[in-house]
């Protein structure tokens, strides 16, 4: 007997701070307390992050989501391995990371569609923008997976070049390891260690400060793009930045 097809849930109402978001998501924060893999308690928690979001606020959601809980390209050419090689792997990962996070919301009555910049036609569609925005339009979650699908590029200048593409308000960056924001310094290893409420672009590079790496951030400088750092795994907190609360850092 064949079971019941879950329903949609359907769209909130209330106008967003942006009407479109892209919301990176690092491979690790999948694997929970877990050293790697993909914890399904944990992607649980993500998904159901998304689905307080749509049911509340009308915002079209797009999703960029690392592989580094499962493979890391830096780690496997510091093995030895060919750099483009192990990046190609940690592509691959990106997609079974997608996979998981779709595999969720769908089963609580989201619409989504995963595109990957690699090629795998029995699982995902292949990235092709004006099709991401068309189902974006359709109240679709998009969740981009296999990076830019070009080897030594990181999985944020992914997604400071798809929220350039699909034309979005901002890119959300999702921290997972308890720091909320961007700091002076390492908040974990220094006491003294401020966090800044909003910084500059421009502050971000010649500083140093710790927030996406330098190719995204400058990807966003030039588009005019406002980054976000905050703590994905705080509840609630994607609500309040839509909401217009200050959460998080402000890269503008």
């Amino acid at each position: 007997m064949s079971q019941d097809p879950i329903r949609e849930i359907p769209q909130g109402t209330r106008k967003a701070r942006w009407d479109r978001i892209l919301l990176k998501m690092s491979g690790e924060a999948f694997a929970g307390e877990t050293p790697y893999g993909i914890d399904g308690a944990t992607v649980a928690k993500l998904a159901d992050n998304i689905v307080a979001v749509r049911q509340e606020f009308s915002v079209e959601i797009a999703v960029v989501v690392g592989g580094g809980n499962i493979w890391r390209g830096m780690a496997g050419a510091g093995a030895g391995m060919d750099r483009a090689q192990a990046d190609y792997m940690g592509m691959l990962a990106t997609v079974m990371n997608a996979l998981a996070l779709q595999d969720v919301l769908e089963r609580r009555g989201v619409p989504t569609r995963v595109q990957s910049a690699i090629h795998m036609a029995q699982v995902a569609e292949p990235y092709i923008r004006r099709k991401a925005v068309r189902h974006l339009e359709k109240g679709r979650v998009v969740i981009f997976g296999g990076g830019t699908g070009n080897p030594f590029f990181t999985t944020d200048t992914t997604a400071a070049l798809r929220a350039v593409e699909i034309e979005a308000g901002a890119v959300l960056k999702g921290t997972h390891s308890g720091t909320d924001g961007i700091y002076t310094a390492d908040p974990r290893t220094n006491p003294d260690a401020t966090k800044l409420e909003t910084v500059t672009y421009q502050q971000v590079l010649s500083d140093g400060l710790k927030a996406m790496d330098t190719t995204a951030i400058a990807l966003c400088m030039d588009n005019d793009l406002p980054i976000v750092m905050f703590d994905l795994m705080g509840p609630g907190n994607v609500q309040s930045l839509l909401a217009g609360e200050s959460v998080g850092t402000l890269v503008s």
